[in-house]
């Protein structure tokens, strides 16, 4: 049950179009709807604001299909991140609203148009190697209602490149900042704003990176205040952790 389903179902009962008794019995009904291989939570948008959201890695593409046909049934949005081409190619030859957006390997419904969207959550990458992960993030911001602006191959190796967007940084809420090899960029903006950093260590870099662990162990150690910290290359987490912050400046301004 989604939001929109439990409010129709209490303004019926309100209104006496649906017995009180028979209102509390749809309710009784379990949150989880088993399909077999997957047990889907149907009530995770009610409690958390949004629905549970698909790890596309190491499902099948009949799974996921089964998986994303179910969500759409109950949910008007939809995120499986991690989406293989073979998954994608399935669920999208399934559901025809689906959308695949190959460098964030994501898969949405429902997706907000580019510019709207509540406040802002700025999200910076320092090369374009860490484009998949800062898109996973932004795509995923995007899908929880908050307005993104992506900023690209800007890392410290050429500075000018990121100071040249000052103003904009300041102007997030929050802002998700992705970098492999050294990660020095999270520590170079939290120098510049006075908003919340989320700093996402990307996979990218030579052997002694050792596949991400430099960069994060970098940015678990900077020296900038209000940086914090994700996993290896989890853009996803960052993007949903910067859209929750990003909200409560709107249930702030609120009177």
């Amino acid at each position: 049950m989604n939001t929109h389903e439990l409010e129709a179902l209490l303004v019926s009962i309100h209104e006496g179009d649906l017995p009180v008794a028979e209102g509390l019995e749809r309710l009784k009904a379990p949150p989880v709807l088993d399909l077999g291989h997957t047990r889907i939570d149907t009530h995770r948008e009610l409690r958390c604001g949004f629905p549970e959201v698909v790890y596309g890695a190491g499902k099948t593409p009949a799974q996921l299909v089964d998986i994303c046909t179910a969500l759409a049934r109950h949910h008007e949005r939809l995120l499986v991140t991690r989406v293989t081409e073979e998954g994608a190619a399935a669920v999208t030859g399934h559901l025809g609203d689906v959308e695949h957006y190959p460098q964030a390997r994501a898969l949405t419904r429902g997706l907000p148009a580019p510019d709207t969207g509540l406040g802002l959550v700025a999200v910076i990458s320092a090369g374009t190697s860490d484009q998949s992960v800062a898109e996973e993030a932004a795509l995923t911001a995007r899908m929880l209602g908050a307005k993104v602006r992506l900023m690209s191959d800007v890392g410290v190796a050429g500075l000018h490149r990121l100071l040249e967007n000052t103003a904009e940084l300041r102007a997030a809420r929050v802002l998700v900042v992705v970098a492999g090899m050294e990660g020095a960029l999270p520590s170079v903006v939290g120098g510049l704003v006075e908003n919340p950093i989320i700093a996402v260590p990307t996979s990218v870099g030579y052997g002694a990176s050792f596949g991400g662990i430099a960069a994060l162990l970098a940015m678990l150690n900077s020296c900038a205040s209000g940086v914090s910290v994700v996993n290896i290359d989890n853009g996803f987490g960052a993007g949903y952790s910067a859209a929750l912050i990003n909200r409560l400046g709107d249930k702030h301004d609120t009177p």
